[in-house]
């Protein structure tokens, strides 16, 4: 009898875009015929309401990784920075897609026709006081250097929601993630990419990750061969900072792996104050030998430096904090 492996995803087009993807390169292994199943998850049945109000981005893989450990599906597909650092007892992260553009883009009105613009580009088309739209705690703590005078008003939907309520004139601009409008040939639609050292990306951004049950041998064998390493590498030095650091998608910290073709690895990492009057930034190095250790000696700079008490204050900030999505 063939074996079908179960692949669990969310419903949005970015989710089917990454389950496809990744039921299309089992299937070209040969190892058994893929089934998608879509779990409707509480992140989606509650699409207008913010994330800090719900609990957060852990809505959005729960009731999958439920379903996983119960064995109503095989394998599960995220993207990577929606993931907690601490996975359910049993399951693991097994192997990852190549990463994408990690950066976040910057999304001015169709009518506008903006594109390859530069930071000073966008700063100018915008003018003193935009409306910005963003989910991120993360894009506005940072953001707030480059466009003090800026409303940043929080935003949800999938992406083409947020296009449309963009070109209706709710927001004068939105940041996204880049990968997320390539991979759904939205790429066409980006004004102008910020630079990493600008605005740090959200840890496990433009990255798939694969999970699956730890018992589950044949599955785990299959998905280690056919994971990326560089991306693995970079997946698991930023999630060691995360861990390390003791934070979660709703605190405003950003960090970047680069990795070298000596297999060399760098580390830019950030912690920022809500209003951004504070920010903390570290930079490491490492090898690829070791990738956590690589995280933890960052997370150490961070916290030597001050982050602690940066987040210890966003942790007790009693007023609207957006989650990282």
């Amino acid at each position: 009898m063939t074996v079908t492996w179960r692949i669990g995803t969310r419903g949005s087009a970015l989710a089917l875009w990454q389950a496809h993807t990744v039921k299309a390169r089992l299937e070209a292994l040969g190892v058994a015929p893929c089934e998608i199943v879509v779990i409707r998850t509480d992140g989606d049945r509650l699409q207008e309401a913010p994330l800090s109000d719900i609990g957060g981005k852990r809505l959005f893989v729960k009731e999958i990784e439920d379903a996983l450990l119960e064995g109503e599906i095989d394998l599960a597909v995220h993207s990577a920075k929606d993931m907690a650092v601490t996975l359910p007892v049993g399951l693991h992260i097994a192997g990852v897609l190549p990463r994408a553009d990690a950066r976040d883009a910057v999304v001015v009105p169709e009518a506008r026709g903006l594109s390859d613009a530069t930071l000073a580009d966008l700063a100018g088309a915008l003018g003193p006081t935009p409306r910005i739209g963003t989910s991120s705690v993360r894009r506005v703590a940072q953001l707030h250097r480059q466009f003090p005078g800026a409303e940043f008003l929080p935003v949800r939907g999938n992406v083409d929601t947020r296009l449309r309520k963009l070109d209706a004139g709710e927001y004068d601009a939105l940041v996204l993630a880049a990968a997320g409008l390539h991979r759904l040939d939205r790429g066409s639609r980006i004004s102008g990419c910020l630079p990493v050292d600008v605005c740090i990306p959200a840890p496990g951004q433009g990255i798939v990750a694969i999970e699956c049950r730890e018992d589950a041998d044949d599955i785990t064998q299959t998905l280690v061969a056919m994971s990326d390493a560089a991306a693995d590498v970079a997946l698991r030095v930023e999630r060691a900072l995360v861990a390390a650091i003791g934070g979660g998608c709703q605190l405003p910290l950003g960090a970047h792996c680069r990795q070298g073709e000596d297999g060399s690895l760098e580390l830019l990492a950030c912690v920022t104050s809500i209003e951004s009057e504070h920010e903390v930034r570290a930079i490491g190095f490492g090898d690829a030998s070791d990738p956590e250790a690589l995280g933890e000696q960052v997370a150490e700079r961070l916290l030597a430096d001050g982050a602690g008490a940066i987040l210890d204050a966003v942790r007790e900030y009693d007023g609207p904090l957006p989650a990282d999505e």
